[in-house]
């Protein structure tokens, strides 16, 4: 949170999901995330080239990382509204269809629980 008493923000990344997101926008310039729910790749954060994902009426924007948008669905959401979400990464494969397949290392989310003043800053 900022001195100015503004919303914490609900996603935040690591210095190394930083650099692995600058490092696929130099192949992918326009990239988003969406928050998977779990299915096929579990519940890693999924990488997608902006125009090749359609982001659902009932899909909500986190924020953004470095200008990038992140998404979760709206069930994801009511689950996981009382957490910060941080990107970062790990040794691995990514997700079947996410841009950080076959780069050695995938994305993942950790999560932290807003504390109380945190929680009344976001309503």
């Amino acid at each position: 949170m900022t001195e100015d008493n503004r919303q914490p923000p609900r996603v935040t990344a690591t210095d190394a999901a930083r650099r692995l997101i600058a490092e696929i926008r130099q192949d992918y310039p326009e990239i988003l995330f969406h928050q998977s729910g779990g299915c096929c790749d579990g519940s890693s954060p999924m990488c997608y080239p902006a125009d090749d994902f359609k982001v659902g009426e009932r899909d909500v924007k986190l924020g953004e990382i470095d200008g990038v948008p992140v998404y979760i669905s709206a069930s994801q959401f009511e689950a996981w509204k009382h957490t910060q979400l941080i990107l970062d990464v790990v040794p691995g494969r990514g997700g079947m269809f996410s841009l950080d397949n076959g780069r050695e290392q995938r994305f993942l989310t950790r999560s932290r629980v807003f504390d109380a003043g945190e929680l009344d800053a976001l309503g």
